[in-house]
C-alpha cells in the first residue's frame, strides 16, 4: 500500500510540527523504557559473560514484544470488513504511532529551555536542562560549553529522533521504526560505558551503532543541503563533515554534528574529548535558533529525497511495505 505509506509520513511529520509529544505516560518510548526497566534487573550476574547474555535477551525480548503488539494491532484493523474504514483507520493509527518515534517539536522544546535559563543567567537551571538530553556530566559546564551540548544534541536527535525512524521506517514499515526507537532506548538507559551496565549494555550499544551507520551518513549530507537551501555555509559545512567526522569515539554520531558545526560556523567542544569545527566557540541563542531550524528542513529534505523514494522503489520492486 504504497500511497497508505506515504501519506502516514506526511501526516507524522505534520503531527510533529503541529502538536508535539503526548504527555509522557502516554508515550509508547515510556511505555519502551518501562518494559526496558523491568527487564534489567533479570540481566544482571556476578558473572560477565552472563551478562552478556542478558544483553542479547534483553534486545531480543524488548524487540519482539514490540513485533508482537504491532502485529496484533495491524490484526486488528484488517478485521473490519468495510475497506475505506479500514484505510482510514490504518491511516490515522499509522499516522500517530509513527509520530511518536519522531522528536522534532520535542527536541526543540528541550533546547530553548536551556537557552531561556542561560539567558536569564541561571546557568544552574540550564545545566539541569541540558543533562535531560545529553549523557555528559552537566554540573560545572560554563556557558559556551552548555550551549555547544544543545547544538550537539539537536544534530545527534536529526538522526536518532527524526531521520533513523523515518529510514527504518520506508524499509520496514512500523516495525522498522519502533524496533529502531527501541534499540536506541535500550542504549541511552543501559549504555555499556557505565562501570554499572558495560555487559549488559554491550548488545544494544553494538546494535545501535549498526542501525545508525546509514541514516548517521545519509542525515550528514542532507544537512549540507539544507544549509545550501537555507542560504547557510554549505561548502563549510561538507568541508567540516569530511575533515571531522571520524573525531568522535562514535563511528557515526560525528556526521551530523559536524555537518552542522561547519553550516553555522561553530566549533563545537566536549572539554577533553573532541572539537569539530573552526569557528567561534561563543555562542547565542541565534545559534539554537538555527540549528533547530536546520533539523527542520533536514527531516523534511530527508523525508522528500530519502523514506519517500525507498518506500516508492522497494514497492515497485515488490517488497511489501506495511503501514
Amino acid at each position: 500500500m504504497i500511497l497508505e505509506s506515504l501519506v502516514i509520513v506526511g501526516f507524522a511529520l505534520l503531527l510533529d510540527f503541529l502538536v508535539g509529544d503526548p504527555k509522557t505516560k502516554y508515550h509508547p518510548t515510556a511505555w519502551m523504557g518501562k518494559l526496558i526497566a523491568s527487564l534489567v534487573p533479570f540481566t544482571k550476574s556476578n558473572s560477565a559473560k552472563r551478562e552478556l547474555i542478558g544483553g542479547i535477551f534483553l534486545v531480543s525480548i524488548t524487540v519482539i514484544t514490540i513485533c508482537a503488539v504491532l502485529a496484533v494491532l495491524d490484526i486488528g484493523i484488517n478485521l473490519l470488513t468495510i475497506d475505506i474504514v479500514t484505510l482510514i483507520i490504518s491511516i490515522a493509527i499509522g499516522s500517530i504511532l509513527l509520530k511518536t518515534t519522531i522528536a522534532i517539536r520535542g527536541m526543540q522544546k528541550h533546547a530553548l529551555a536551556v537557552v531561556d535559563a542561560v539567558e536569564e543567567g541561571d546557568l544552574d537551571s540550564a545545566r539541569n536542562h541540558l543533562s535531560m538530553i545529553v549523557k555528559r556530566d552537566t554540573k560545572n559546564l560554563d556557558k559556551n560549553h552548555i550551549l555547544s551540548g544543545v547544538l550537539e544534541s539537536v544534530s545527534e536527535n536529526t538522526v536518532d529522533g527524526v531521520t533513523g525512524p523515518l529510514f527504518y521506517y520506508a524499509i520496514f514499515g512500523l516495525p522498522g521504526a519502533f524496533v529502531y526507537r527501541a534499540i536506541n532506548t535500550i542504549d541511552s538507559m543501559v549504555g555499556y560505558k557505565t562501570s554499572l551496565f558495560k555487559n549488559v549494555g554491550w548488545f544494544g550499544a553494538k546494535c545501535d551503532t549498526v542501525l545508525n551507520y546509514a541514516p548517521s551518513r545519509l542525515t550528514g549530507l542532507v544537512m549540507i543541503l539544507s544549509a545550501l537551501v537555507l542560504g547557510y555555509n554549505w561548502k563549510e559545512s561538507l568541508y567540516i563533515m569530511r575533515r571531522d567526522s571520524r573525531k568522535l569515539e562514535s563511528p557515526n554520531a560525528g556526521f551530523p554534528m559536524a555537518a552542522l558545526a561547519g553550516a553555522l560556523g561553530a566549533r563545537l567542544e566536549k572539554m577533553d574529548y573532541y572539537t569539530i569545527g573552526n569557528g567561534s566557540v561563543e555562542f547565542t541563542k541565534s545559534h539554537v535558533v538555527s540549528a533547530i531550524t536546520l533539523m527542520k528542513v533536514s527531516s523534511i529534505l530527508f523525508c522528500g529525497i530519502i523514506t519517500v523514494p525507498i518506500i516508492v522503489t522497494l514497492s515497485f520492486l515488490g517488497w511489501w511495505i506495511h503501514a
